[in-house]
């Protein structure tokens, strides 16, 4: 398992090959991407965190995903400070002996990531700032999870 908060920007392509070569025992890698987006006059996104608070809760999710499903491993990297359009703001990988673990693991990683990890995020437009508010669609895709790792 590995878990990086950094500000730096890193390469999606060169860390997934490096897990892809790590993920001894595997069937399958499943790896998502985020990306800022330009929509809507979008023109930069800057996200904080608190330093220590923000990897514990990660981790503990990291921990609870690889006993919910069966992986030989999982990545978690995100990015904070500010990030202009079409940067990577984070990146999931997880690794299986079978692909539908792998991609359950990592789109509930995804999930949570989106939802409940703790970020904040302030949008830069062209007519100001203002705080990102949570999504009702971004709780109800976390909450369709059920405790035994299935979808409701």
């Amino acid at each position: 398992m590995r878990l990086s908060v950094q500000e730096a920007a890193f390469d999606a392509g060169a860390e997934l090959n490096k897990f892809s070569a790590g993920a001894t025992g595997a069937g399958a890698v499943v790896s998502f991407t985020g990306l800022v987006r330009g929509d809507a006059g979008l023109t930069a996104m800057e996200i904080e965190h608190y330093p220590g608070m923000t990897e514990k809760a990660i981790a503990a999710i990291m921990d609870q995903t690889l006993s919910r499903w069966s992986l030989t491993d999982a990545l978690v990297i995100h990015r904070f400070g500010r990030l202009t359009v079409g940067e990577t703001i984070m990146m999931v990988a997880t690794a299986s002996p079978h692909r539908a673990d792998a991609f359950a693991a990592a789109e509930f990683l995804m999930d949570y990531l989106k939802s409940r990890a703790p970020f904040w995020k302030r949008e830069e437009r062209s007519g100001g700032t203002a705080w990102v508010a949570a999504k009702d669609t971004d709780e109800a895709a976390l909450g369709r999870w059920s405790s035994d790792g299935s979808m409701e």
